[in-house]
């Protein structure tokens, strides 16, 4: 009978929100760690080369935005080659096929 008032007085809900909030902490320990991390080699990168951090850190966002872009265009053009490469080239079966 004792659960049964519990829950209806809202102490239920805290244990629930209580380990959501468990899960969520864990969640940022976690982002947390991999960000000083990886904030750390752009800021020791930045110290050797006597820059911003910031200048380190917006050049390899335009980097890898520059790659993925430069990846997709090659892509897009080798497809295009090839396709004309069939419309030009084709097989023919025998010499009478001219």
């Amino acid at each position: 009978m004792k659960s049964l008032t519990n829950k209806y007085r809202g102490e239920g809900l805290n244990e629930t929100r209580r380990e959501q909030t468990e899960s969520v902490g864990l969640f940022y320990r976690i982002l947390y760690y991999f960000q000083k991390r990886g904030f750390e080699v752009s800021r020791r990168i930045a110290e050797r080369l006597g820059i911003r951090t910031r200048v380190v850190r917006t050049t390899f966002i335009y980097l890898t935005f520059a790659t993925l872009g430069f990846g997709f265009a090659l892509y897009l053009f080798l497809a295009f080659w090839l396709k004309i490469k069939d419309l030009v080239y084709t097989k023919r079966t025998s010499v009478f096929d001219l």
